[in-house]
């Protein structure tokens, strides 16, 4: 029935065929029709292509498909939410709207970043199939839905018992010879040349029964899935953080190293000889040069989870036009997301030259003639906190669902009235990260009576951290030092929505070159959402060192009435060249407490010549409103990336003039420390002054199924969506080159160096500022095509044999702009990734299955999944994107992938699966620079596959 009910390719071993013609409803529509087919593009994935990727992660499903783009997933550490959302269209998760049988999917998380649904909550065996309808739809389902909507329609009339089993691993060959000599060069350890790691057990129960008369059914399930961590240094690719180099790549990393390296703010005292900028060696001795830390193989690559579901699904048909139905769904994850030991990372201090814990010859090193007194020389220390450990952030995600509803027919006329409560809770507990407030107070020593090393503030039991003397740090330092950081908050959506539908036929209101009547949808709908984030003073004041400054609670909500209406008007039915000619009309309108009201609408047309050949096209309106942490967040410091700040280092890539643009004083320029691990201080935050994204999107395309060749379908849409007033802030790195190459006062107030050292880095008041704001425009461009064909081998002279069927889906990308200011110039990132154009948007991918369906229970299939080649955003022309790129970061080659998978039903309740994805374990493609949060482990882990062979089998029992 999927297959009939919108024509269109779904990813499974052959297309669906309707077995009877009835009422349905199909995603972008709420009125139901008999074999209704979609005048917008639909891509449905069906249960056969969830068996054949061996799919436990639902968000893997889904960004399978060429339309969606990588956002957070379990392969995300720094910067995870410890969610997995949905990105269509690489246009922000916040822009797709996720719907569960038609309804929606609540907010994901309280936490930072968190807002879109979370999809987690889905249960992967559950799922019937998996409607995807790209472009705008809020005229039908309301704010959210500017890039598409994401339908999972769910098993809910199961009778019996059935165990599903599924368990997977990943094998890698670590043979990657240019990232090995890197590892070497850099004297760090490999891992050993072949890996099995990752591992995967997810067990789902699922229990149905029906009522004697066949009234009512209850479908309950259980399930547990736990996923097993990786970490970078288990490959060799990620086992350093790799820099482009002349030729080769080098180890590189970060500034706040291991052992302790010192930067003399204000010069020595006395007459000292210690290095301006140097580093501890082993003998105690501070040289005039410092080892970037390698901060890659603490990291994680695949992120631990554990998780939890439980729900039912149930319906009873109280009488003919009264059924009633309910969804309930509880889902309990956790995970932990670790990342580089915490530390001192840039603060100044003024040590006494008579500190215990320095040495005579480090007392002489740096103070000289002073050495032994009171007097002080101001430090700039950077120190990784190795002895403590990896930062981890562990993140508990525990949801309920609930919607209960009434549906049926009442003197002809559809009707659907329901309720839906939803609430996510959150807790994050951060460990092992460092207390600002107290490192100095364990930097300040003396001896006691007794001789002991000891703080010379001894409160709160502060213990001396000894970071001047190899292998001097204590776990009672660590105890004293080492701080946890809490934060917990929920998320709360109430909803109220009834329509009806009607085929007004029936009233005798058809034209008179048709013969199907019009139809109508009405509708009116109430909706809460609510935030809330408390966190404690750690957090709160920015006292974690390895945050990048303060997270702040946020707490608010919005309320939205709405009514909204369909109609569905066929004009003419078998004429000449006008098989079927229909016009569909969709409007809503929605009142919000917090700005008032919008208007979305939508225009569609489907014009069929013959049976043989459908045109479509479609004009859509949509909006999406500020979500509550866009509005309410707090404003403070946060963290961006960049390739390096161009007026930092002995030889500024700007000019003295450019970067007195920013505020480079003539004393600072040339003397301004760079951050060697490409982060800097941003100012983020909320508006509670924003107003609603608008966009406009047009389709049009075809579906051909010629009869003179049975089996094949063809579809090709041609999309464009336009956003304006986009709920976005000015990229940071966007804002430094412009201000310094224009002068342009819009970008450069933005900018607020360290009025002592110059930097974008050091310190708490340096930033570039990164609020919410309405100012930025998107648009996006290109062309679906859906491929399906199926034919009998016996019609090829193979008798017995089988079937064989082939399904594509790939996206032409053609263009994916964005005006970060109006007027202030336009660039396109198709081809490209960075920090301002984000995961690679690659001009083509597509996704190619052959799967032949043997006579003796079993199917064989093989998937081709192609990745066209992107380049590194500095090698584009325009000039808000072109920097000096190394010819090792400037382009990632073209990717293709090959998967098998067979199953195989050796008695009628039992199926076994059985396959491998990537199968030649290829290596992912390596970059120095990459977008921020989404590039890990020197590359894009949720693009291409990054971990080597996926292996996976499972096991389905039915009684």
């Amino acid at each position: 029935m999927a297959g009939a009910a919108v024509s269109a390719v779904a990813m499974t071993a052959a297309p669906a065929m309707a077995q009877e013609i009835e009422e349905i409803v199909v995603t972008g529509s709420r009125i139901a029709s008999p074999n209704l087919v979609s005048t917008s593009p639909i891509t449905v994935v069906g249960q056969d292509e969830i068996k054949y990727q061996g799919t436990t992660r639902v968000e893997d499903l889904v960004n399978s498909l060429p339309q969606a783009f990588a956002s957070q997933t379990s392969q995300v550490s720094n910067g995870s939410t410890g969610t997995a959302t949905i990105d269509l269209r690489n246009l922000g998760p916040s822009r797709t709207l996720v719907l569960v049988d038609g309804k929606r999917l609540p907010p994901g998380s309280p936490g930072s970043g968190g807002s879109a649904p979370d999809i987690n909550q889905i249960p992967g065996a559950l799922i019937e199939r998996v409607e995807v309808a790209t472009g705008g739809a809020s005229a039908v389902y309301g704010s959210d839905a500017v890039a598409g909507v994401v339908n999972f329609i769910m098993k809910d009339d199961f009778e019996g018992v059935a165990f599903d089993y599924q368990f997977s691993f990943y094998q890698h060959n670590n043979d990657n010879g240019p990232a090995r000599d890197a590892v070497n060069r850099g004297r760090y350890p490999l891992p050993d040349d072949s890996v099995t790691d990752g591992f995967t057990r997810d067990a789902t129960v699922v229990m149905g029964a029906s009522t004697e008369d066949g009234k009512g059914n209850v479908t309950l399930y259980a399930g547990y899935r736990k996923i097993d961590a990786i970490l970078q240094s288990e490959r060799d690719y990620s086992a350093c953080t790799v820099a482009a180099g002349a030729g080769v790549w080098n180890c590189s990393g970060s500034g706040t190293t291991f052992p302790t390296r010192i930067v003399l703010t204000t010069g020595t005292v006395g007459g000292g000889t210690a290095p301006a900028n140097g580093q501890l060696n082993d003998a105690g001795v501070f040289v005039p040069y410092y080892q970037p830390y390698n901060f890659g193989p603490l990291n994680y690559y695949q992120r631990p989870d554990e998780r939890y579901t439980l729900g039912a699904f149930g319906k009873y048909e109280i009488n003919e036009n009264v059924t009633a139905y309910t969804q309930l769904m509880f889902m309990d994850n956790q995970t932990v997301a670790q990342i580089a030991p915490s530390g001192i990372f840039g603060q100044s201090f003024n040590i006494r030259c008579d500190n215990a814990m320095l040495s005579a010859a480090q007392r002489t090193q740096y103070c000289g003639s002073l050495a032994g007194t009171s007097n002080t020389v101001n430090m700039t220390l950077f120190r990784r906190n190795t002895e403590g450990g990896g930062r981890q952030s562990d993140l508990q995600h525990t949801s309920w669902r609930m919607t209960g509803g009434f549906k049926g027919d009442v003197g002809g006329w559809d009707y659907d009235v329901y309720g839906q409560y939803a609430r996510v809770n959150f807790a994050q507990t951060y460990y092992n990260d460092f207390s600002i407030s107290r490192i100095g107070q364990s930097l300040d020593a003396v001896r006691n009576a007794a001789g002991q090393i000891v703080c010379r503030d001894d409160s709160n039991g502060c213990a001396p951290y000894n970071i001047f003397t190899p292998g001097g740090v204590t776990q009672a330092a660590l105890d004293f030092l080492q701080t946890p950081g809490f934060q917990r908050g929920y998320t709360e959506q109430k909803l109220a929505s009834g329509s009806i539908s009607k085929d007004l036929g029936d009233y005798g209101l058809t034209f008179p070159t048709a013969s199907t009547g019009v139809a109508i949808a009405l509708g009116a709908e109430y909706r809460e959402e609510y935030l809330q984030r408390t966190v404690d003073s750690a957090f709160a004041t920015g006292d974690l060192a390895g945050q990048g400054g303060p997270t702040l609670g946020v707490a608010g909500g919005f309320d939205v009435t709405e009514l909204f209406g369909e109609m569905r008007v066929p004009l003419i039915e078998d004429a000449p060249f006008v098989k079927q000619l229909t016009l569909d009309l969709g409007y809503r309108y929605s009142d919000y407490s917090n700005f008032g009201g919008t208007d979305t609408y939508k225009v569609a047309g489907d014009w069929a010549p013959i049976d043989d050949l459908r045109i479509r096209g479609s004009y859509n309106r949509a909006v999406r409103a500020p979500n509550v942490q866009e509005l309410f967040t707090p404003q403070g410091l946060g963290l961006f990336n960049m390739d390096t700040d161009p007026c930092a280092g002995t030889a500024p890539q700007f000019t003295a003039a450019q970067c007195a643009n920013m505020g480079v004083t003539a004393a600072q320029y040339g003397r301004i420390l760079d951050n060697s691990a490409g982060q800097y201080n941003s100012l983020d935050g909320g508006n509670p002054n924003l107003q609603p994204e608008t966009s406009d999107t047009y389709s049009i395309g075809f579906v051909a199924t010629p009869s003179v060749i049975e089996g094949l379908t063809l579809t090709v849409d041609y999309f464009k969506i336009k956003i304006k007033d986009v709920i976005s802030t000015v990229p940071p790195d966007l804002a430094v080159n412009l201000c310094g190459t224009t002068g342009n006062a819009a970008y450069c107030s933005l900018i607020t160096r360290d009025p002592t050292s110059g930097s974008l880095w050091i310190g708490t008041i340096a930033n570039v500022k990164a609020t919410n704001v309405n100012i930025a425009s998107l648009s996006t461009s290109g062309i679906d095509v859906d491929l399906a064909y199926r034919f009998d081998l016996e019609d090829v002279g193979l008798a017995d044999a089988g079937s064989v069927a082939f399904s594509m889906v790939g996206t032409w990308m053609d263009t994916a702009k964005s005006e970060p200011l109006p007027g202030e110039g336009v660039y396109d990132c198709v081809g490209y990734h960075g920090s301002t154009c984000g995961v690679p948007t690659p001009e083509w991918r597509h996704r190619l299955r052959t799967t032949w369906a043997t006579p003796w229970d079993a199917n064989l299939s093989v998937s081709w999944r192609y990745i066209s080649s992107v380049k590194a955003q500095a090698a584009s022309p325009n000039p808000l994107l072109s920097a000096a790129v190394n010819p090792l970061n400037r382009k990632f080659d073209a990717y293709n992938y090959i998967d098998v998978a067979a199953t195989y039903s050796p008695i009628e309740n039992l199926s076994l699966s059985l396959g491998v994805n990537n199968v030649f374990d290829k290596d992912p493609p390596l970059s120095g620079v990459l977008a921020a949060v989404f590039g890990n482990g020197n590359t894009y882990p949720g693009v291409y596959d990054s971990m080597g062979r996926y292996v996976f089998m499972g096991a389905q029992v039915k009684f």
